[in-house]
């Protein structure tokens, strides 16, 4: 069983990952690995010794071709989950961005960018990024 919750702040050392829900021209942007047949909100692991924001600009930009944007936090998350992290809670921090321009050509992972209206059918992490985009509605993000 995998539970999400929500946190206004943690202790920066606990934060691993950040994840963005962002929109382009007022639609999701959501991501296809290379490997992979389903789709994500873009996002990844922090880096030793980067600042949490750094990483979501990071993220942003490697995984969907981010040149411009404004990005915001909107609150800490947590995952439990007993096939993850040996069941311990781990944590990131989500965050909400406005992408104004896109590189034309991706260079990471990602295979492509997918651009839409609609919230996908095939989540890469279905237990887990729907709630984050729910938590962001909720907080009046989206």
């Amino acid at each position: 069983m995998t539970v999400v919750k929500f946190y206004d702040n943690v202790a920066d050392d606990l934060l691993k990952f950040a994840v963005i829900i962002a929109k382009y021209n007022g639609k999701f942007i959501f991501c296809k690995h290379k490997q992979r047949n389903t789709l994500e909100v873009p996002g990844g692991h922090r880096e030793p010794n980067e600042i949490i924001s750094d990483t979501a600009a990071r993220e942003l930009s490697e995984e969907t071709g981010a040149l411009k944007f404004d990005i915001q936090p909107i609150c800490v998350y947590s995952v439990t989950a007993s096939d993850n992290f040996d069941g311990k809670e781990t944590f990131g921090m989500l965050y909400y961005a406005q992408v104004k321009a896109l590189e034309k050509e991706l260079h990471s992972e990602i295979e492509k960018v997918v651009i839409t209206e609609r919230l996908p059918d095939n989540w890469t992490y279905p237990h887990i990024q729907p709630k984050l985009l729910e938590e962001a509605k909720r907080r009046g993000f989206l």
